[in-house]
């Protein structure tokens, strides 16, 4: 039967059926057939189950296609993807007016964003706590061209209406952000309940404390879901080309106007980009760029290498068969 993954923690998820909550498993086939961790199931991912209601589990046998999801590289040197969110309308970007704010983090966001097929939402939260928000805000929309920008606060409420309405029924938003940015006080403060842990802001560095430990779907009044995550202290990007030129599209169309029609804008005399686009803007497409270039080699490197061993194991195979066949 076909079953909605509402939570993973390592290998154990928690799926929904329309009626009931089991914890499943992976079973061995699909475990042995997948090729990285992308192919396995996700938060919000649509799946094939076997039930055992007796026992309240389920066996999980296929992943249905996705028609969004979320990924990063996994942290760490290894070149694999990590699917954080599955099959998702609307991602909130979440940051806090405190030190966590950084406009750049905020455009590497949004590329894996745009990139997901979701629509992208920047909701800046702990808005209770910045003197200069209309200011971080202005910021942060120059950040986020044609993305709207919410300012929040969960201990005061503010705009908790405005994230509610883009969650009406049917619709699944997820949460991402770093660690501490209030993420599951934003679920909470929805809901209108204590559902989620929280923990207070440490003092010293005005920053909030990691709470969240696994991928979770949570149900809201009126029908909608909403998807918190734990915070990501390491956003690597995958495949996120499109996005990066969606995320960026004021420099592709300041391109159009360079006097080179092979202008790098680094140092080209009469650079439209150059001109047009601010300083730290235009080095945060840059390094994006030089970072998706750097992970596309790494990927090419890497399929070589798995063909290489499916070659040599199909050798073995051949050469063992020829053996057999002489004895």
């Amino acid at each position: 039967m076909p079953a909605r993954v509402s939570e993973q923690n390592r290998q154990l998820y928690r799926v929904l059926t329309g009626t009931e909550e089991l914890l499943g498993e992976l079973s061995g086939k699909l475990r042995h057939a997948a090729a990285g961790l992308g192919d396995l199931p996700a938060v919000g991912d649509w799946v094939l189950i076997s039930a055992r209601q007796r026992e309240r589990r389920a066996t999980i046998h296929h992943v249905l296609p996705r028609r969004s999801k979320f990924s990063r590289k996994v942290p760490g040197r290894k070149t694999e993807e990590q699917v954080v969110a599955a099959n998702v309308d609307v991602v909130f970007l979440v940051t806090s007016l405190n030190r966590d704010f950084n406009p750049r983090r905020m455009e590497r966001y949004l590329s894996l964003a745009w990139e997901s097929g979701a629509r992208p939402i920047v909701v800046l939260n702990k808005c209770d706590l910045a003197e200069d928000g209309p200011e971080l805000q202005r910021q942060a929309e120059s950040a986020a061209l044609g993305v709207p920008v919410l300012l929040a606060s969960a201990t005061r409420g503010d705009g908790i209406g405005a994230i509610r309405a883009f969650l009406p029924s049917g619709i699944t938003g997820a949460l991402l952000g770093s660690s501490g940015v209030g993420k599951s006080s934003l679920i909470n403060a929805m809901l209108g309940a204590g559902h989620l842990p929280t923990n207070a802001v440490r003092e010293g560095d005005d920053r909030g404390r990691h709470t969240t430990t696994s991928r979770q779907l949570v149900p809201l009044p009126g029908g909608g879901l909403l998807m918190d995550t734990p915070g990501m202290r390491e956003l690597q990007l995958w495949d996120a080309g499109d996005g990066i030129a969606h995320t960026f599209a004021d420099v592709a169309e300041l391109a159009a106007r360079c006097r080179f029609r092979d202008c790098s804008h680094h140092d080209e005399p009469g650079c439209a980009v150059r001109s047009g686009v601010d300083h730290d803007r235009l080095q945060s497409f840059h390094k994006l760029e030089r970072e998706e270039a750097f992970l596309n080699s790494k990927q090419d490197a890497a399929l070589r290498s798995q063909r290489s061993k499916e070659v040599r194991r199909l050798m073995k195979s051949v050469n063992k068969f020829y053996r057999d066949r002489g004895r």
